[in-house]
């Protein structure tokens, strides 16, 4: 046994040198510095820092006289509201998990999370009532039902909870004493994964990796104080990338956008002097082809950080004449959402365009956050050649890797093996550190920043009466990034159109699944009978 060092004598962890690190302390640091600072902008509701944090434990003082403590999740089926803003800090406040559920899934999917995450308490925005309704009948559990009325939305959508927000929220103080998590390891979100095959899987994120990515981002997007963050991003996906809890960091100004369209986004940006924003490639598409009866000058150059498929030159092109600065970032709802990053050289900008745009194609290093980033040989475990051809998994360690999944112990140890979390995406590496993803391993498909699983759309061609096989596969697209493309064989003698197959999916599927394409074809496969998925992509490519 080594000599005690006199480092371990006396010098103790106490609550004086010691504290549990957790992201809700950037709100409460910010209302106590900028309390008259405008935090959250929603169509004409304004809210500073003082009332933000006061709503925050008045949420959080009502779920806890409702009984949520410790390891009670509260799943949230929200738009970008300030509601959901203020469940980031109320929920764990309590020492409760936050579910955000995303608002494109099925009913049948949002049950599943709602029994697999055992949620207590679930909030739910008029708009999505009915897909709400039903996911409640198919569950086991029997939540306390709140129904959110944002006054931004104007369309149909019935109350199915037994309380109102608004009123819930009356029932709390505002002086609630916020339970510090006892641990930072403590869990403080629950993210369902697409559901790569079967059901999704539930992502645990703890109270010390927000925190951590939470001011990763600040340093990874360059923001000073008092940056004003459009909403384009949902904040259902991997707790908005973390910048709910971010902005608070800064004492910046949230501007919450319902609907991701070209008028409300420029409007906004003008308007509200945006700083900086998130989003799919999408996103890009939306603010660069908008007619230009929907554009406004932008007040200064507008940062802009895009996951997903790498953009095309074009869009890169446009976005900057535009005046928006593109930066390219790359994560998984594993790593809390991004933790690599495109770090841009002062030497690229001497390179033309095209060059400049391979640069830009590339994910990136990893995020001050993550303590390490590599492409490995996932039999060996060891490091492939640093020479942008041979490749390999992205795999990352650090403290903004998740704590693992769910009840799922099998799954977490396949994915921490060998002591690095393993991606499943395929990449080089470069000879200057940066990485760049080649293929997916599991066949994922990344449409408008939303995870699409090509067994799941298989699954439900393979259904239609009259189809034999049928293979999805990623198609480049310049608006989405990439969509569903469908190869099917037809079983002898039966008939099938593209439109009654798009038909079939929208039956079968969310929206954003269905295939945009489909090809009626003679499936390449190997001599054992497997699909050549690779011949696939390269045919997709040049449709």
């Amino acid at each position: 046994m080594s000599a005690q060092s006199i480092y371990d004598r006396d010098l103790d962890k106490n609550p004086a040198n010691y504290q549990p690190l957790t992201p809700l302390s950037f709100l409460e640091r910010a209302a106590q510095v900028y309390p008259d600072h405008l935090a959250i902008i929603h169509g004409d509701l304004r809210r500073t820092y003082r009332d933000f944090y006061a709503r925050s434990r008045k949420l959080a003082s009502a779920l806890a006289q409702h009984g949520i403590k410790r390891g009670d999740t509260v799943a949230v089926l929200l738009a970008n509201t300030p509601a959901m803003l203020e469940c980031h800090y109320g929920v764990p406040m309590t020492g409760g998990v936050l579910n955000t559920l995303n608002t494109r899934l099925d009913p049948a999917i949002i049950a599943f999370s709602l029994d697999h995450g055992e949620a207590k308490v679930v909030i739910t925005d008029r708009e999505f009532s009915k897909i709400m309704k039903q996911a409640l009948a198919e569950a086991k559990v029997k939540p306390l039902v709140i129904d959110y009325d944002d006054p931004e939305y104007h369309g149909e959508g019935e109350r199915i909870g037994s309380v109102e927000y608004e009123d819930f929220v009356a029932l709390g103080h505002e002086d609630y004493s916020r339970t510090a998590p006892g641990d930072e390891w403590d869990a403080i979100a629950l993210n369902y994964t697409s559901g790569t095959t079967g059901n999704p899987k539930g992502v645990v994120y703890h109270h010390r990796g927000a925190y951590l990515l939470g001011q990763g981002n600040i340093v990874t997007c360059g923001m000073g104080k008092h940056p004003v963050y459009l909403w384009t991003l949902p904040m259902f996906h991997c707790n908005g990338w973390c910048f709910p809890w971010s902005i608070s960091v800064v004492a910046g100004t949230h501007v919450c956008l319902r609907y991701v369209r070209a008028k409300a986004m420029f409007d906004a940006i003008a308007d509200h002097k945006v700083t900086h924003l998130c989003g799919a490639p999408i996103v890009m598409s939306t603010l660069v082809n908008a007619p230009e009866s929907e554009k406004r000058p932008l007040p200064h150059v507008v940062e802009f950080f895009t996951a997903a498929a790498p953009p095309p030159e074009v869009v890169l092109a446009n976005m900057r004449q535009a005046g928006f600065n593109v930066t390219h970032i790359y994560g998984l709802t594993e790593t809390y959402g991004p933790s690599v990053v495109n770090d841009w050289q002062q030497a690229w900008d001497l390179l033309d365009p095209a060059a400049q745009a391979t640069k830009k194609a590339r994910q990136g290093v990893r995020y001050l956050a993550l303590e390490a980033l590599d492409v490995k040989d996932p039999l060996t475990m060891e490091s492939v050649p640093a020479d942008g051809e041979t490749l390999g998994e992205v795999m990352m360690r650090g403290n903004v890797v998740m704590r693992g999944y769910l009840k799922n112990p099998e799954a977490s140890q396949e994915a921490f093996a060998g002591g690095w979390f393993h991606s499943g995406d395929l990449g080089v590496i470069y000879p200057d550190g940066y990485i760049q993803l080649k293929d997916r391993s599991k066949d994922i498909i990344i449409s408008g920043g939303e995870n699409i699983s090509s067994i799941e759309v298989e699954d439900a061609l393979f259904k239609h009466p009259s189809v034999q096989t049928a293979a999805v596969v990623a198609r480049p697209d310049e608006k989405w990034g990439e969509t569903p493309c469908a190869f099917i064989e037809l079983k002898p003698g039966a008939t099938a159109t593209e439109a009654e197959i798009i038909a079939w999916c929208r039956e079968h599927l969310a929206s954003y699944k269905i295939p945009r394409t489909v090809v009626f074809t003679d499936i390449p496969k190997t001599s054992t009978g497997k699909i050549q998925k690779y011949r696939l992509r390269e045919t997709a490519k040049a449709l």
